[in-house]
């Protein structure tokens, strides 16, 4: 009889070892994986950022490359694209009447578009009167 009640204690003890075991186990798997999902999104939301970084820049540098083209002929209107590496981006120059202009340049990187809006009042010197992000033109 004592050799039986000995032998369900130890079998006891055995289910709960293996019982913290399997529980234990299974906290770590879920910690894992929360650990997983955040560094996955948290690289997305890096990657987003560089985006919307770079689409930025380049549509500045459309911008500046409107003013360029405004400053080698006073009277230029129209479109024009910049590809600098991978990059494109494109702008449209109107004129207002006189020698008022604006300036649209946008740009898109991988799914980052970032759009710009310039107006001039003077296109000898250039003098900018607005400079700014936008939504849409």
């Amino acid at each position: 009889m004592l050799k039986a009640k000995s032998y369900q204690l130890k079998a006891r003890k055995g289910y709960t070892v293996l019982l913290t075991v399997l529980v234990v186990g299974a906290v770590a798997v879920v910690i894992a994986t929360a650990l997983l999902v955040v560094g996955v999104d948290s690289a997305r939301d890096i990657s987003e950022k560089e985006s919307s970084r770079g689409a930025r820049a380049m549509a500045h540098a459309c911008a500046e490359e409107a003013l360029e083209q405004i400053r080698d002929a006073s009277n230029f209107t129209g479109y024009g694209t910049l590809t600098l590496g991978s990059n494109t981006c494109g702008y449209n120059v109107v004129n207002l009447g006189g020698t008022n202009r604006s300036i649209a340049a946008s740009s898109t990187v991988n799914s980052a578009v970032r759009k710009v809006a310039l107006t001039l009042d003077k296109v000898k010197p250039i003098n900018i009167t607005s400079w700014q992000e936008v939504i849409d033109f």
